[in-house]
């Protein structure tokens, strides 16, 4: 179920709306990156260095040249820093067009059954900006655990998979339940999530692949719902007239996916 489901994100990658929904997160993460850039460095060398200047105003002229000097040093040392912020902050601008990819994979490869809901723009957010804290944090813990023997070698895959597996498949199952069945949901498949978590952990660790992270976690999870879904009895459907939910005549018109019975595998 997993290795199904990874090998079915992996096509949906290569596919036209997911290259679109790439570079425009990309596009705004290099927007973001650059923009904080300039403003630290403005804010180092225009702000914090004549700040604490007029405490010795009779320091030599050098010191301006070296002030300036500094300016420059704080921007490239932050420019190192961006480096390591470009996946997560990627991860969390990308969070604005997952509904969107999310949709695709819904519609072309389970047409038939109901298509989810989108998230209202401020739960997205709200979770873009969790998945980006409770990340951190894991990051920052399995750092810590790097210096304990024995467990310092499994620290990054295990936290990061607890975390990566979470939040993905509760935005792939919120599409359809609410969050208290979500939460049923994911307890009742914890295995089988942590599992599918553990392999995003893997895609997480390997540079430049994983800017791709966000969106191919995105797709796997909601191959994976999709496949729990149906050992549940099927999907819950989307209440009447929200956004995307397929109903009645709609659903009967709808060509045979995939997965839907009478489809393509």
């Amino acid at each position: 179920m997993i290795l199904a489901s990874a090998a079915r994100a992996l096509r949906d990658l290569f596919s036209p709306p997911f290259r679109a929904a790439l570079w425009k997160s990309l596009g705004l993460t290099a927007v973001v990156l650059v923009a904080l850039w300039f403003a630290v460095r403005w804010l180092f060398e225009w702000v914090a260095i004549p700040f604490f200047a007029q405490f010795s105003p009779d320091m030599p002229a050098w010191v301006d040249n070296a002030g300036t000097f500094a300016g420059w040093a704080a921007g490239i040392a932050l420019a190192f820093l961006l480096a390591f912020l470009i996946a997560p902050v990627s991860a969390v601008i990308a969070g604005l067009f997952l509904d969107d990819v999310a949709e695709v994979v819904e519609r072309d490869d389970y047409a038939g059954q109901p298509v989810g809901r989108a998230l209202p723009l401020g739960r997205s957010v709200v979770l873009s900006v969790r998945f980006f804290g409770v990340v951190i944090l894991g990051n920052l813990v399995a750092f810590a655990l790097l210096w304990v023997p024995v467990v310092n070698f499994g620290a990054f895959f295990v936290i990061n998979g607890y975390l990566l597996g979470r939040e993905y498949f509760e935005f792939a199952a919120l599409r359809y339940r609410s969050e208290e069945e979500v939460r049923t949901l994911r307890t009742r498949y914890g295995t089988t999530v942590f599992l599918a978590g553990l392999l995003l952990a893997a895609f997480l660790a390997v540079p430049i692949l994983n800017l791709l992270t966000p969106l191919f976690a995105a797709a796997m999870m909601v191959h994976l719902h999709q496949r729990v879904s149906q050992r549940e009895g099927g999907l819950p459907l989307p209440a009447a007239g929200t956004p995307g939910a397929i109903g009645g005549e709609a659903a009967a018109s709808q060509p045979p996916g995939r997965f839907a019975p009478g489809g393509r595998g």
